[in-house]
């Protein structure tokens, strides 16, 4: 089976690499363009593209697939790669959080499968993993699905669940999804080769949406429960990363858990190596691991070695 690929991050990466290893052949791959990046902000390619060029395979990096695109440069680059797509031999196309929308000309030339993570109808859009841990879900999983018009609101193809733990953060749990996604793909397409490959359509109920994380959402409120707070921290690492503002100093806040205590929000009620205990709406948040601008990660005990919280409180 010849397989078209659309996809940009690492978690689409590993679906590359799965399908590559299982031996289906890829004449062409899509991803976004190559992206200003570190602290040089030199040009960087994607961890997709970064993969095909490792195994000699075509790359496009059209800016839109939009032939109607207002911007002439878009259109023109998304006519050239609509034209070599039906220039290209392939049965499916596979995407993975490629980033741009693909329109009806692109969905029309052959079958789009999406490897997307969670389970929905649950999370439909840009930011499922951070969605399902700041909202507290227990589960989440991967959905393969057949890709339409609409966001995510195709035929399932394929689920599988994985338990949420309470230590779990986006970072880690994107790579536990992005591993099932992988190993999926590579069966999903299997059995379409066979034709055992059931399509169903996605629940009416319990729909809803993963809107992209903004880095205005890092800064935490501490009027809200300390339950909520540790979600957004477990949530946010590695992006865009929780932080509080104590006096001139925003420090980011990596690690943390639930506590017994209360005053008002933002009041610092202990810092010690066991943790910097902060007030919360409801009940208060033990703070284990935090970050100067300009300084590494580092332990609550370490952290007050070269801060002190006297007469500070977080707002």
């Amino acid at each position: 089976m010849r397989v078209v690929f659309a996809g940009t991050p690492e978690f689409a990466a590993v679906a590359l690499r799965a399908l590559l290893d299982a031996g289906f052949i890829v004449p062409l791959v899509l991803t976004q363009p190559d992206r200003p990046a570190g602290r040089g902000m030199q040009l960087q390619a994607s961890a997709v593209k970064q993969v095909a060029v490792a195994h000699g395979i075509e790359v496009l990096q059209p800016l839109s697939l939009r032939m109607d695109a207002k911007d002439p440069q878009r259109a023109a680059e998304a006519k050239a790669a609509h034209e070599r797509l039906l220039a290209t031999a392939y049965d499916v196309m596979v995407v993975a959080a490629y980033g741009l929308i693909l329109p009806r000309s692109t969905l029309d030339i052959k079958p789009c499968i999406n490897i997307h993570g969670s389970i929905l109808p649950r999370w439909r859009g840009a930011a499922p993993i951070h969605r399902a841990i700041e909202a507290g879900d227990a589960e989440t999983g991967v959905t393969i699905m057949e890709m339409e018009e609409g966001l995510d609101t195709g035929p399932m193809l394929l689920i599988e669940r994985i338990a949420i733990g309470d230590t779990d953060t986006t970072g880690g749990l994107h790579d536990k999804l992005a591993a099932l996604g992988g190993r999926m793909i590579v069966e999903a397409l299997q059995k379409m080769a066979q034709g055992q490959l059931e399509a169903v359509p996605q629940p009416e109920d319990g729909v809803t949406y993963a809107a992209k994380i903004g880095k205005e959402e890092a800064k935490l409120d501490w009027t809200l429960p300390a339950v909520e707070l540790a979600r957004k921290v477990r949530a946010f690492n590695p992006f865009p990363g929780a932080h509080g503002q104590a006096g001139a100093t925003t420090i980011k806040i990596w690690n943390a858990q639930p506590a017994d205590g209360h005053g008002q929000p933002g009041q610092v009620l202990q810092a010690d190596a066991q943790g910097i205990v902060v007030a919360c709406g409801t009940g208060a948040l033990r703070v284990t691991e935090l970050q100067k601008p300009g300084s590494k990660r580092l332990a609550a005990g370490e952290f007050l070695k070269g801060f002190s919280f006297d007469g500070l409180a977080f707002v």
